[in-house]
């Protein structure tokens, strides 16, 4: 049976996921400064951050202030669901943007979920929405792949798997990896596909870069890149994946010479294209063979 959501009774507790202005706090909503003002318990990434937005927005928290960040949100989890339980709202705020997403609030919602309590949200700025609805790329289907792995090795491989998606991709980055994220995805997708920069949104020092990934990567590669920063890339053309098997086997032999085993490279890439790792394990297997005469 699905989760459903009800109504909250008089008395009865709820965990309450709310949005939080990605850099102008003239974006936080009314709901969101009464429930700052009116939660029995607010659980933040960084109470200091919250207290900042709380003094622009000429609020007080009414109620108790805890810390839920990525380093204690397994130990604090128990006790606010102890909260909810008990008929306490709880207020779940992070330092930007919707909870969860990319930050502390998943394992909570779970918690809360699986108790049976009921969980609600105020909506509100989104740092991904944003950044793809300036970015001008089709926006009717995209996926959110969150930051890219931080390894240059992980990084290269897992946007290989994503070079043949056909949605827009939305990414977030830290500045200082901006400019070789953008070369590795130059490498995956193509220095051709169109992309943007989205730098710094709702702030003082907003921009938007929009052009090819190649164009982007120099762009970055050449000035210090500062702020947040959301990466949003055009999907794949239709049938783009759909390689020959020949073009499969070139890319396999290229992993192959890069210093990857064999076999991890047919798998990386029949996975990538929609291949039969077999099938393309033999063709490849009779090129090398072929190779050496």
């Amino acid at each position: 049976m699905e989760d459903q959501v009800t109504p909250a009774g008089p008395g009865e507790g709820r965990l309450v996921l709310a949005a939080t202005p990605i850099g102008d706090p003239g974006d936080a909503s009314l709901r969101l400064r009464e429930h700052l003002a009116g939660a029995d318990v607010v659980a933040a990434e960084d109470t200091r951050r919250l207290h900042r937005l709380c003094a622009a927005l000429g609020v007080s928290t009414g109620g108790r202030v805890l810390s839920y960040h990525e380093h204690n949100e397994a130990a604090r989890t128990p006790q606010l669901v102890q909260e909810v339980a008990a008929g306490s709202t709880v207020l779940l705020v992070t330092d930007a943007g919707m909870p969860s997403v990319s930050d502390p609030g998943y394992r909570l919602v779970r918690a809360c979920a699986d108790a049976g309590l009921l969980v609600t949200a105020l909506p509100g700025p989104s740092a991904a929405l944003t950044a793809l609805a300036l970015s001008g790329l089709p926006s009717d289907r995209f996926a959110f792949e969150g930051f890219p792995p931080r390894r240059p090795g992980q990084r290269e491989r897992a946007l290989r798997e994503l070079a043949a998606e056909e949605r827009t991709l939305i990414f977030f980055e830290s500045p200082h990896r901006t400019a070789a994220t953008l070369s590795a995805m130059a490498a995956a997708f193509g220095a051709g596909r169109p992309a943007a920069v989205c730098r710094e949104l709702t702030k003082t020092y907003e921009e938007v870069v929009r052009a090819p990934l190649g164009e982007l990567a120099d762009w970055a590669g050449a000035r210090e890149v500062r702020g947040e920063v959301c990466l949003v890339v055009a999907g794949a053309e239709p049938g783009a994946g759909a390689l020959g098997e020949a073009e499969l086997v070139e890319r396999v032999l290229e992993r192959v010479g890069a210093g990857e085993r064999l076999k991890d490279a047919v798998r990386e890439v029949a996975k990538a294209h929609g291949a039969t790792s077999r099938e393309l394990y033999d063709a490849a297997a009779a090129a090398q063979r072929a190779a050496r005469g």
